[in-house]
């Protein structure tokens, strides 16, 4: 008798564990979930003395906030070979709120501009491709593929092509007063 005993008490230790730490998962950081931004599900499995298991599954959803634009750093690099693109595109985003650092140049000239974005700012950068009116297929992750050294402290990359530089040139006017 004493091992059926043994055999109980283990069989209710496991079942207060498990719902013991089931009742502590539920508290799941936000930052772990939110990284993913999407979609979990938590399954507990339960063993009973006499050999019964119990699965349940329970999904939780959730939802990240993104970042305000004044929080995300953005910088543009000029790989258009036009003078002054990138500063040109800097400014337009600053005036649209955007945190921009200084513009730089790039390492090598591209066809076509791009939005990068490090993880967890694909929302962000989304946001800085539509201030720019840049296809969605213009957001990227980031990489070392990029035509920048280095990146910094920036979240969200813009790479500044001809066909960007052309647009942000247009839509720059100056007004001279003459003597």
């Amino acid at each position: 008798m004493p091992i059926d005993r043994a055999a109980i008490l283990l069989g209710l230790f496991i079942l207060a564990t498990v719902l013991l730490l089931g009742r502590i998962n539920t508290g799941a950081t936000p930052s772990a979930t939110a990284a993913s931004g999407g979609s979990t599900t938590t399954t507990t499995t339960t063993t009973v003395a006499g050999g019964s298991t119990t699965t349940t599954a329970a999904p939780t959803t959730t939802t990240t906030t993104p970042k305000a634009k004044s929080n995300v750093p953005v910088l543009v690099v000029n790989a258009s070979g036009q003078p002054g693109a990138a500063a040109t595109v800097t400014n337009e985003l600053q005036v649209a709120g955007w945190n921009v650092q200084a513009p730089m140049n790039a390492t090598a000239n591209v066809s076509t501009s791009a939005v990068y974005y490090v993880s967890g700012q694909k929302a962000a950068a989304q946001a800085v491709a539509a201030t720019l009116h840049l296809p969605p297929s213009a957001v990227l992750p980031y990489t070392t593929a990029a035509p920048v050294s280095t990146i910094g402290t920036a979240e969200v990359l813009v790479v500044v092509a001809p066909d960007l530089a052309k647009s942000a040139s247009a839509t720059t006017t100056t007004t001279h007063t003459g003597t």
